[in-house]
């Protein structure tokens, strides 16, 4: 977050993630924070509104979704599909992770930081032709909060809302009323300083309170949101296909008809179909396939910010991973360069913390485990393992490439040859994309998993104590893992409104991570995406999740 001399500023806490992934800063003070909806930019010549262009973009992706209620999931795969479908009161500025107006055109904040005040932009229709209103905002809020709502239906878990908000017994968020019907005031327990940062995440995009009375448990798989595209159907780990709202409140948007996204889990494959014209766009492009796209003048690179980490995660519910010499052994005996030379062909580097270099409040003063076998080999037999241990270890790696892991598998195995040198045998199991996540949050099939994480909103806050905190939700602390020095320190930093001493804060704690070692950090990447060479208006942005509203083709 920002400094500023004003609680009432929160909009300019979350550091500027540039196309470039470096950070900046915005010291503005001031009681009222305001963005507005301006019409779209007129389309230049080329694009459909001037011509008969393409209208329909089919894009291609390493895994299908799990659900379509962005509320109820926390994979990257889910959200980008109801980015589409769903609007929140505030989105990120394209490109960047700085917030700017959405379904809210503008905010106040009190001077103590405990209300929230959003003005609504009026006439927005949900795509079931019902108003967008302040009760709406109010009925989702109410939704994801409320653990007897009758509206959670059965399997439904509201892991951001409690990741973000805090769990029941100890939430941020106190209360959510209707003022009238285009103002809606948010009442905060206590200061929280990433709180615009956390309203603007696709999590909380606002859904038809009608739809989800009418739907109830089929809402995930039929969405009705105020978004740019309407869901029209989905083929299971096939397609998933969302058309043109007719009635968008943004003017002159979407620029496209129809969006169609493909699960192709082999990257080659995913590959071999941009370059055959079945595709337009695809995501996770494999590094060994750069050289072949930049030969190509059909097709175009596009880097999304980085913005990411991927690890694995210890399991602290199987012994030995609850004894941190165990955890520390592990983490030397992984050659993370000779992974990164192997597998990503320059385009990731060694990560050391959990949260990525680019992010404020990062401590480069922490230095790595370096890939020294002795070292690992005393270690374990420090923890009472001089032979190394005698059962093999479950090393669940993904199924699906991931921006920041294109091939999970190739690097598991990679590490289960580095691990078989200090006497850690492994068995690398790896199930269907959903039933992964379902074991990895259980916690009872592996022993150690492999996962990374996108940053949502530009705050150290959605690393550090999102993944790692006592009372983050199981679905993103998938370690089990409790430290309560670390939790003092990371509910201190959501307090703080001073930048400077959160960064402190969050500093300490990367201190505290490195030496309990719940995680081996392995890699932050700059993700690849290629696309066609006549797609224009796609703008990454560093959370892995963009609205796709203003892309086009040219002739």
């Amino acid at each position: 977050m920002k400094k500023w001399s004003s609680l009432a500023l929160a909009v300019t806490l979350g550091a500027v993630l540039t196309l470039s992934g470096c950070g900046g800063n915005n010291n503005n003070a001031g009681t009222e924070a305001t963005g507005s909806n301006a019409a779209a930019t007129a389309a230049p010549e080329s694009s459909p509104e001037a011509a008969a262009q393409q209208d329909t973009l089919i894009l291609g992706r390493g895994g299908d979704s799990a659900s379509l209620d962005p509320a109820i999931v926390t994979d990257g795969e889910s959200l980008k599909i109801g980015h589409q479908v769903f609007d929140s009161l505030l989105e990120y500025k394209p490109g960047t992770s700085e917030v700017q107006a959405s379904l809210a055109d503008s905010w106040e904040v009190s001077a103590d930081g405990l209300t929230y005040t959003f003005k609504l932009h009026p006439g927005v229709k949900f795509h079931d032709g019902t108003d967008f209103n302040a009760e709406a905002v109010v009925f989702n809020f109410t939704r994801w909060s409320d653990p007897a709502s009758e509206f959670k239906f059965e399997g439904d878990s509201f892991d951001y809302y409690d990741s973000m908000f805090g769990p029941e017994g100890s939430r941020v968020i106190k209360e959510v009323k209707a003022v009238d019907a285009t103002t809606v005031q948010f009442t905060l327990n206590q200061p929280q300083a990433p709180f615009l940062q956390n309203i603007a995440m696709t999590s909380f995009g606002i859904a038809s309170p009608a739809a989800i009375k009418e739907k109830k448990e089929n809402f995930k798989n039929e969405p009705v949101g105020t978004g740019p595209y309407v869901f029209k159907e989905w083929k299971h780990n096939d397609s998933i296909t969302l058309d043109k709202n007719p009635n968008y409140w943004k003017e002159g948007l979407p620029k496209l008809n129809k969006i169609i996204v493909r699960s192709i889990p082999d990257n080659s494959a995913r590959f071999n179909a941009l370059q055959n014209g079945e595709i337009d766009l695809m995501e996770d492009l494999s590094p060994d396939d750069l050289s072949t796209l930049e030969g190509n003048t059909g097709l175009q690179k596009i880097e999304r910010p980085p913005f990411n980490v991927s690890y694995l995660g210890f399991n602290f519910k199987q012994k030995p991973f609850d004894n941190v010499k165990v955890r520390q052994a592990l983490n030397y005996a992984v050659n993370k360069q000779a992974i990164i030379d192997a597998f990503f062909s320059g385009q990731a580097t060694a990560a050391v913390n959990p949260m990525p270099p680019s992010l404020w409040g990062y401590n480069d003063a922490v230095k790595d485990y370096e890939y020294d076998l002795d070292k690992a080999k005393a270690l374990l037999a420090e923890a009472g393992y001089p032979e190394g241990l005698p059962d093999p270890v479950t090393l669940y790696a993904m199924p699906v490439s991931r921006p920041y892991m294109p091939d999970g598998k190739k690097v598991a195995e990679a590490i289960q040859a580095d691990w078989e040198k200090i006497g850690v045998k492994t068995v690398i199991e790896s199930p269907e994309w959903a039933t992964y996540l379902d074991d990895t949050k259980a916690g009872e099939k592996d022993d150690i998993y492999m996962l990374g994480w996108t940053g949502d909103n530009g705050d150290p806050d959605n690393f550090l104590y999102t993944l790692l905190d006592k009372d983050a939700i199981p679905g993103n602390n998938r370690s089990f893992y409790v430290n309560e020095e670390l939790h003092t320190l990371l509910i201190n930093a959501q307090k703080e409104t001073d930048q400077a001493k959160r960064s402190g804060l969050y500093k300490q704690a990367q201190e505290i991570i490195k030496a309990d070692a719940p995680w081996i950090p392995l890699v932050h990447t700059t993700p690849l995406l290629a696309a066609k060479a006549n797609l224009k208006g796609y703008v990454p942005g560093p959370t892995g999740t963009e609205y796709y509203s203003e892309i086009y083709f040219v002739q």
